[in-house]
């Protein structure tokens, strides 16, 4: 079959092999640039911020970060030629077995990869912009952050566009490895500990995912996701358990990094020891990714499993909402860090609402419309999200800040505490966060017109349970500021009275660094043209992603 493929023949009693082939053009394939620029540009300004910084004086050192906040906006704007409607792919290969359209390739530029890429490099752009402060005022290794933040944002914005299963776990896996160094970068043991944690469980998972990848491929024969599906339709009985088994521990991988219980347990600890940009942008790229990646699986790879893999994530989704919650209700808000504990109890908690409509997706395997709701709430999340770390970041200024903490903001940071007030009412669902509201609706018509009637009501039960933590807080902001303790008069009799008043709530705090200011203009912003006009979010729920 070699000789014949590359032309052989026989001459007298040796037979002579030719290379040449009748068209050689086709063993080329074209690269499509455009489709592949938004991570390709994240990854090349990687590549620049760590050589620039061989050659860059300390004292210039801050304008790496704009370079990184520079090239992201850039890497979002690539994405407005691939918005013309008709998918591109490239990287494909023309004897993919049951290949159909793009099923062949590796690399596909949808509308479902186009809106997780933007939710990837927006977030990773309003990190950037929340760890300029950060970054210079705790004195972390400039250059390196800005290096690793960018290999993260690379990962997760080729991950929605992966279409077989090797290209999705080295995706998968760029975006993870960096978040465990820039976890690490805080020079203290809690930094440390929380990487060492992440790390662990995280290895655990893939080493998981990839024994289900292995089962899957030995099933079907394949790695590309629409073949992997044929494959497994097709399946001798014999290989039916061990196509199965290896659909679970993928499903398993994939739940880690999407933070749904029980693989949670990291979370808490990981986001009270990184730097608090770093905790806001595991809260969202981190779980962006590990979204597309599930729902890429699930949908197209696992389209067999429909109905098991979606009572699956449906009972997933009520479970983790419910322990998500209930840690949030159990955080004391007097104690050190209970603001990022509680917003990551809060992240636990809508981990469970994003998986609502993949499990719908499953009991409607004709249709992927249902991943509309998670891609148009993953969305509001993110951006509300994200804000609400701005402004812990912006009062407390490290992750050691407490709810109690923001007793009072109203009288010192009028506008910083109405932005709190206001994401943590679009978390809630409350008006006059009418996003939020809008989101969760959305959520919850998902799982009713798939038939999930009592996954919606968990999930009611769930979103009345959050108003008690989201709103007690809300109410914090408001409260009458704590009188100053004893240390603090004599401070301001010894001529410290301008701390003592801003801790008093009588006298305005310190202006708010540039790049903080930016992040809650930039995300308040968003959320409330979001809330006036929902219809813009309408757009990506109407349509299939696929």
């Amino acid at each position: 079959m070699l000789g014949t493929a590359l032309g052989s023949h026989s001459t007298g009693q040796t037979t002579v092999t030719s290379l040449a082939v009748a068209n050689p053009g086709s063993l080329i394939q074209s690269v499509d640039w455009v489709a592949i620029a938004p991570p390709l540009i994240a990854a090349l300004a990687a590549l620049a911020v760590l050589v620039t910084d061989l050659f860059l004086p300390a004292r210039h050192k801050r304008w790496l970060g704009r370079l990184t906040a520079a090239a992201l906006a850039l890497a979002i704007v690539s994405l407005l030629p691939l918005t013309d409607g008709s998918p591109r792919a490239t990287f494909c290969a023309q004897n993919v077995t049951g290949a159909t359209d793009n099923a062949g390739c590796s690399y596909v530029a949808d509308h479902f990869a186009l809106v997780f890429q933007l939710l990837a490099l927006g977030g990773a752009l309003i990190a950037a912009l929340l760890s300029a402060h950060t970054v210079e005022r705790e004195e972390l290794p400039g250059g390196e952050y800005w290096f690793l933040l960018l290999s993260s944002a690379t990962g997760a914005a080729l991950l929605p566009a992966s279409r077989d299963l090797a290209t999705l776990v080295i995706a998968l896996e760029v975006a993870s490895l960096p978040a465990f160094a820039l976890v690490a970068l805080r020079r203290d043991g809690r930094g440390a500990e929380a990487a060492l944690k992440f790390f662990l469980s995280s290895v655990t998972a893939t080493a998981v995912m990839l024994l289900g990848i292995g089962f899957v491929y030995a099933a079907s024969g394949s790695l590309h996701l629409g073949a992997v599906a044929t494959g497994l339709e097709h399946a001798p009985a014999q290989l039916k358990p061990l196509a199965e088994a290896g659909a679970v521990l993928t499903l398993a991988g994939f739940a880690f990094k999407v933070a749904a219980v029980p693989f949670h347990f990291w979370v808490p600890d990981t986001y009270t020891g990184a730097p608090l940009p770093v905790a806001g942008y595991l809260s969202v790229v981190g779980k962006a990714a590990g979204l597309a990646g599930l729902a890429l699986v699930t949908t197209i790879a696992f389209r067999p499993y429909a109905h098991t893999w979606g009572l699956v994530l449906a009972v997933l989704a009520a479970v983790t909402m419910t322990v998500g919650n209930a840690g949030a209700l159990r955080q004391r808000f007097d104690t050190r860090y209970s603001a990022v504990r509680l917003l990551a109890w809060s992240s636990v908690g809508q981990a469970g609402y994003l998986l609502v409509p993949l499990a719908a997706a499953g009991y409607a395997p004709t249709t992927t419309d249902p991943l509309g709701a998670t891609a148009a709430y993953a969305l509001i999340y993110g951006v509300v999200n994200l804000g609400a770390f701005g402004v812990v970041a912006a009062v407390g200024r490290r992750s050691e800040a407490g709810v109690d903490d923001f007793r009072g903001l109203f009288a010192r940071r009028r506008w910083t505490a109405l932005a709190l007030a206001f994401f943590l009412l679009c978390l809630a669902g409350l008006p006059p966060g009418v996003i939020g509201l809008f989101g969760k609706v959305v959520v919850f018509r998902a799982a009713v017109d798939a038939g999930l009637g009592w996954l919606a009501v968990v999930m009611a039960v769930n979103v009345v349970v959050a108003l008690y933590y989201y709103l007690r807080w809300t109410a914090v902001l408001f409260a009458p500021a704590p009188e100053p303790a004893p240390e603090a008069a004599a401070e301001a009799e010894a001529g410290a009275g301008d701390r003592a008043a801003a801790a008093a709530g009588t006298a305005p705090e310190r202006r708010l660094p540039v790049s903080l200011t930016a992040t809650l203009g930039l995300t308040a912003s968003v959320a409330v043209v979001l809330s006036v006009a929902p219809q813009l979010v309408l757009q990506v729920v109407g349509g299939s992603l696929f």
